[in-house]
């Protein structure tokens, strides 16, 4: 081979193990994946590799495994800072009495930016390279998640009831228009329409919710069927499950992503199959407050595409998506009586290939393929607890824990190395984060 048959590229990422995720269930050992500016040049054995490249970079990572960047699809960032402060609690408990008084107490500017920083720099040393967030002062979680370089779909939150950030739903969809038409066409920033439940929203403002879906082509995300206390009040209301409610509406469809789920009957699944919206499962949030457990195996085996998310850390309580997939793998085997159910390789499909699907950026992200961006991570599988390793894929999803993550990269840039964050100031966020604390335990 002549030296005018090398290519030049940026960087080369030589990897023990490669989970590409497609072509599905496949693990490969040494190979390499070729960095060219944000995207991904080429993904081949290490062997040709040599022949065929020569980058300026070449990061050699001989005891890990390297798959796409996972895809956190559902979160209320800010309330990292409200992690722990109201446990053992049912969701409206915990929402009536602890979470929405201290929201309208501390809730600002300030602290969403300090709120964001601190969940992005938690998902970033855990292996998310994307998240979604629905929560107040959108603009400003928008902007802290571009600033440092991280993928977001940012929700922009409406209801019915005044909030810290609007007066109704009028003020939140008119804001929320404004949040769609900054960020459009953005590589990072994938604006969203969030309404809250339905229970907090009433038919029209879901209307003109859908009407702007339309218009700009923004997703819409929303609780839904989190618990049998919703559906029960709903029934006695209206003598209408809140999934055919949402189908009535025009809320539910191929772009929308109806997070939890843990209620679910054959006129919902039919409901869901044929409007072809996305799941958001939750497992742990759902667990922790008793909300219920979401029959996955059973929502994929009918072709609906089901995604992973962390929820808030005010719920979870932290926001390692590989922690997620473990806790997700093990629930749906009990659902479904099946120890088949919900296999490993089928677990990373959710945080990556499936997530990038209901985003509509499945061109674009969830799996190392030439030609998609270069959302990538690196775990390293060398520390007694992951040992001996016969299976990658069963690891990341059975024995990992998300500090095993060693590397990632977000658009071909650098986002963690060797563990250390690279555009986050750790320390700085450390004090604004205890200064936080003394104000809410005061």
């Amino acid at each position: 081979m002549t030296a005018d048959t090398i290519t030049a590229a940026d960087s080369r990422i030589n990897a023990r193990w490669l989970i590409p995720v497609e072509p599905f269930g496949v693990v490969l050992e040494h190979q390499a994946v070729i960095l060219q500016g944000s995207r991904i040049a080429d993904v081949l054995p290490q062997s040709e590799a040599d022949q065929k490249y020569r980058t300026r970079e070449t990061v050699n990572l001989g005891q890990h495994v390297v798959l796409p960047g996972l895809i956190n699809l559902h979160g209320h960032t800010a309330m990292s800072l409200f992690r722990g402060l109201a446990d053992d609690l049912p969701l409206m408990t915990w929402l009536n009495d602890h979470i929405w008084p201290a929201e309208g107490k501390f809730v600002s500017e300030p602290f969403v930016l300090d709120g964001t920083r601190l969940a992005m720099a938690e998902m970033l040393r855990t292996g998310t390279t994307t998240f979604s967030d629905m929560y107040f002062f959108p603009e400003v979680t928008a902007q802290a998640a571009h600033d440092a370089g991280m993928r977001a779909q940012v929700c922009f939150p409406l209801m019915d009831m005044p909030t810290v950030w609007g007066s109704g739903p009028d003020e939140y969809l008119r804001k929320g228009a404004a949040l769609i038409e900054q960020w459009q066409g953005d590589e990072y920033i994938m604006p969203a329409i969030g309404p809250h439940a339905p229970y907090t929203v009433s038919d029209q403002p879901l209307k003109n919710a859908v009407a702007l879906a339309e218009r700009t082509g923004a997703a819409i995300q929303l609780h839904l069927h989190e618990t049998a206390f919703e559906v029960d009040e709903a029934l006695k209301a209206t003598a209408t499950r809140p999934v055919t409610r949402m189908a009535e509406l025009g809320v539910l469809g191929r772009n929308t992503q109806c997070v939890h789920m843990t209620q679910i009957d054959d006129s919902d699944l039919e409901q869901l199959v044929r409007s072809g919206a996305h799941i958001v499962h939750c497992p742990e949030s759902n667990l922790k407050l008793a909300s219920g457990l979401c029959p996955v195996q059973k929502l994929m085996d009918h072709g609906i595409n089901v995604t992973i998310g962390t929820d808030g850390a005010a719920s979870n309580n932290d926001l390692d998506l590989f922690g997620e997939l473990k806790t997700a793998a093990m629930v749906a085997k009990v659902v479904a009586g099946d120890a088949s159910a919900l296999s490993a390789h089928r677990a990373l499909e959710l945080a990556t290939l499936n997530g990038a699907r209901a985003l509509g950026r499945e061109q674009e992200l969830g799996s190392l393929v030439a030609g998609k961006l270069a959302d990538l991570i690196a775990v390293d599988l060398s520390d007694p607890f992951l040992q001996p390793v016969y299976d990658p894929a069963s690891h990341l999803v059975y024995s990992n824990h998300g500090r095993a993550v060693s590397h990632s990269w977000i658009h071909g840039v650098p986002q963690l190395q060797d563990g250390r964050l690279t555009r986050i100031d750790v320390p700085d966020l450390m004090l604004r984060v205890s200064e936080w604390r003394q104000q809410i335990l005061s």
